[in-house]
């Protein structure tokens, strides 16, 4: 299956990620799921009390 994200890797100790997959699994979400809706609800959060995060084409080329 074809997808435009971008994987990661991420380090977390292992009582983070025993507690992170839990509540993942309390929403019924994947690891994965609950970490990008987390990754979301902290930017919304960010650009309310902020303004948006405006980016440029070098931001968006790093990745690419």
């Amino acid at each position: 299956m074809a997808t435009d994200k971008i994987q990661t890797g991420i380090r977390f100790t292992e009582d983070m990620l025993l507690k992170i997959s839990h509540i993942a699994k309390k929403n019924r979400r994947s690891l994965n799921a609950q970490l990008e809706f987390l990754a979301q609800t902290c930017i919304e959060k960010y650009e309310e009390e902020n303004g948006e995060i405006a980016l440029t084409e070098e931001d968006k080329s790093r990745y690419r």
